[in-house]
């Protein structure tokens, strides 16, 4: 889902509250669910990723138009990484230097603007508060202490976020699991918290969704049945959905469009 398309459920609310307790009191975060229920989403939006990415990875020159960037790291003071498959201990501990002194800069540009700060430059590590790992299951016994090394070290706090029964994996890791402070199960959307996502939909379809329509009632029952509430599983299926009604020239949304929609799918939740 593009980050225009974000839609604030009481699930990321709930990650929001966890990672703010876990920031606040500078301890370690486990994260888990499903896959495409929304867990990197709300990950990536807390630490205001979307916008600030494209800036920190092509690290240059800046302008004026950089501080909105500075002044959105500055709130959450917050580091997402996602380590790739093959990555060494050694690079991990780079690309994370990299990423938290990068966020730090920016941070300290946003706190000089604003006359918090004698200067920039002044703090170049001392920032960042929270560094996020989406896809913590790629990381072996090296890494993880690496990790817990640099969490006893710097004081920052940390989130691992991962797939159902990586709290129980990282329970084999007895230095790292001891400083585990909570523990977050990320789940599918609720009956009503779809419902309200469908109704966005449906006005990006230029429809609207009608709950006492029997026709609207009935595609919504199929959506739920088959997407049970994972949000990729719904941007696929309307990604389908609407390939169907442009083929057969149709203008509503009914159960005819979405199981011929749900037939080219595969279907990868259990």
């Amino acid at each position: 889902m593009a980050a225009t398309s974000f839609v604030a459920t009481k699930e990321h609310r709930r990650f929001i509250e966890f990672a703010d307790a876990v920031r606040r009191q500078r301890t370690i975060g486990i994260c888990f669910g499903q896959a495409g229920i929304g867990k990197t989403l709300s990950a990536r939006h807390y630490a205001n990723w979307n916008k600030a990415a494209d800036l920190l990875e092509q690290w240059g020159p800046r302008d004026d138009s950089d501080f909105q960037v500075y002044a959105a790291l500055a709130r959450r003071r917050t580091v997402f990484y996602t380590p790739g498959v093959l990555t060494t201990p050694k690079e991990l501990r780079t690309e994370i230097n990299d990423l938290t002194l990068r966020v730090s800069l920016c941070i300290d540009q946003q706190l000089y603007k604003t006359a918090q700060k004698a200067g920039p430059g002044t703090s170049a590590s001392k920032n960042v508060e929270l560094i996020i790992i989406d896809e913590s299951e790629r990381l072996g016994p090296t890494a993880l202490e690496l990790i817990r090394d640099r969490f006893d070290r710097d004081n920052i706090a940390l989130i691992l976020i991962g797939m159902p029964g990586i709290e129980k994996q990282f329970s084999r890791y007895a230095q790292l699991y001891s400083r585990v402070g909570f523990a977050h199960e990320y789940r599918p959307l609720s009956g009503e918290e779809l419902r309200f996502v469908l109704d966005r939909r449906w006005h990006r379809l230029g429809q609207d969704l009608n709950p006492d329509d029997f026709t609207d009632s009935q595609a919504v029952a199929a959506i739920a049945r088959i997407t049970r509430g994972n949000f990729r599983l719904i941007d696929r299926l309307f990604t389908q959905m609407e390939r169907v009604m442009r083929i057969n020239e149709l203008t509503a949304i009914t159960d005819d469009v979405v199981e011929p929609a749900r037939s080219t799918l595969v279907i990868g939740i259990s």
